[in-house]
């Protein structure tokens, strides 16, 4: 970063919230090619070893992103892995020709990883191997720090007076051989990472939220993998409209074979088969592949066998006892939704809101979103099934066992205890 953008980026942050006035940087300058040029792509054992060893050598943090291929494969693995460090420059790695980088994550395991959005690159970084320790996250560095927009374009223009090209996006990182644009908009996207932490590092020690923001990056990178999800398939879209139980065993049926096809043939599912033709079928329950073959999503361009796999699962629907019908929803995990409880219980009605009202202006307060601040869920739970005493101390263990960090406790506690004080108790 030349010296003008660092004092350009200064002067950004030193406003409200980290966010530029209106007479700084008005032209962001187009940020075009990596400054050692597009590095060749890393995709043997041979050149993989010297990618570690020459970051195993390097100094500082290093800046990790990863590319998938959603919407267009199975899954959501890396289909390429970028890396940034001060003496090794940027690399390209191809983990399909070098699947494990287990050697590269413990070559980099005791140095900060500096990701935008990490909760979305770690899982698949984790299968191939490259596990952090420590990490510092630009985007949710953003939201402490009150920044309104925190992608990874607008962060860089915002503080360090920089356009990201952000064409190559949503392409398909499994093509091989990669074209040279999407490489070169691939090293662009961890060119500036190291500078854009640097830079957030200081405006959050300036709004004294450094301490919180590595709070929330140790919780981050300690939390265990997420468990497979329950019942994925009434996440389908539309599932809304399926009200009767053989109705949504068919969405269960459809989904399931859907899934298997689309992990067979490593495709997209809803290149299998639309969410919105699942349910089509589901609500028709058609009684032969001709009536399937009038239903939208399952037209003449689809294959006789396709067709009959897909009547087979409605059919295997249709055969099932009552008894093996699918229950309407999923047991509730924690309170009932916040709508119903003006009905079920008013007190706690009362305590909602009020408890609401605070986080809201201490989140206004503290220049930040809500949801950062303490979690939606946390305070719907405190407030359905407050404890005992209400005083603080027992307040902050509550919010310590639904996993609040210790900064979240501090700035909350005192406002939850009085919502929860000052509102009746549970009838």
């Amino acid at each position: 970063m030349t010296d003008a953008h660092k004092t350009a980026a200064e002067t950004a942050l030193r406003t409200t919230g980290g966010a530029p006035p209106d007479d700084v940087d008005k032209a962001p300058i187009p940020l075009l090619e990596p400054r050692e040029g597009i590095p060749p792509v890393v995709a043997t054992d041979e050149a993989l070893a010297e990618v570690v060893a020459a970051f195993a050598a390097g100094t500082g943090p290093v800046a990790v992103d990863a590319e998938r291929a959603s919407g267009y494969r199975y899954g959501q693995r890396a289909y390429l892995v970028q890396i940034r460090r001060e003496g090794a420059g940027t690399a390209l790695v191809d983990p399909v020709g070098c699947p494990d980088l287990s050697a590269l994550g413990e070559a980099l395991s005791d140095t900060e990883w500096i990701l935008h959005a990490a909760t979305q690159d770690l899982p698949c970084l984790r299968e191939i191997g490259m596990v952090p320790s420590r990490i510092f996250d630009t985007e949710l560095a953003g939201r402490l720090a009150g920044f309104p927009r925190v992608g990874l374009g607008a962060m860089v223009e915002s503080v360090l007076g920089y356009a990201l090209e952000k064409g190559h996006s949503a392409v398909d990182w499994s093509t091989r051989p990669l074209p040279e644009p999407w490489l070169r908009y691939a090293a662009l996207d961890v060119e500036l990472l190291v500078d854009l932490r640097d830079a957030l590092e200081k405006e959050l020690d300036r709004q004294g939220k450094l301490e919180w923001a590595r709070e929330e990056f140790d919780a981050i990178a300690s939390a265990p993998p997420a468990p497979p999800r329950k019942d994925p398939w009434r996440r389908t879209s539309g599932m809304h409209k399926v009200r009767r139980r053989r109705q949504m065993a068919a969405v269960r049926e459809l989904w399931n074979a859907r899934d298997k096809v689309a992990q067979r043939r490593d495709v997209s599912p809803g290149k299998v088969l639309s969410d919105s033709a699942i349910i089509e079928a589901s609500l028709a329950l058609p009684a032969h592949v001709n009536a399937l073959t009038a239903l939208p999503g399952f037209g003449h361009r689809m294959g006789r066998r396709q067709l009959e796999q897909w009547q087979a699962a409605v059919d295997r629907a249709k055969a099932l006892t009552e008894a093996e019908l699918p229950q309407p929803g999923q047991p509730l995990q924690g309170p009932p939704p916040p709508r119903s409880w003006a009905d079920k219980d008013p007190a706690a009605a009362a305590r909602l809101s009020a408890a609401r009202t605070a986080v809201s202006e201490l989140a206004e307060r503290l220049n930040m979103p809500q949801e950062n601040l303490i979690t939606p869920d946390t305070v719907r739970r405190v407030c359905w099934e407050p404890p005992g005493d209400r005083s603080e101390a027992a307040v902050a263990e509550a919010l310590a066992s639904y996993g609040a960090r210790r900064w979240q406790i501090e700035q909350v506690t005192p406002l939850l205890s009085a919502a929860l004080t000052d509102t009746p108790a549970k009838s």
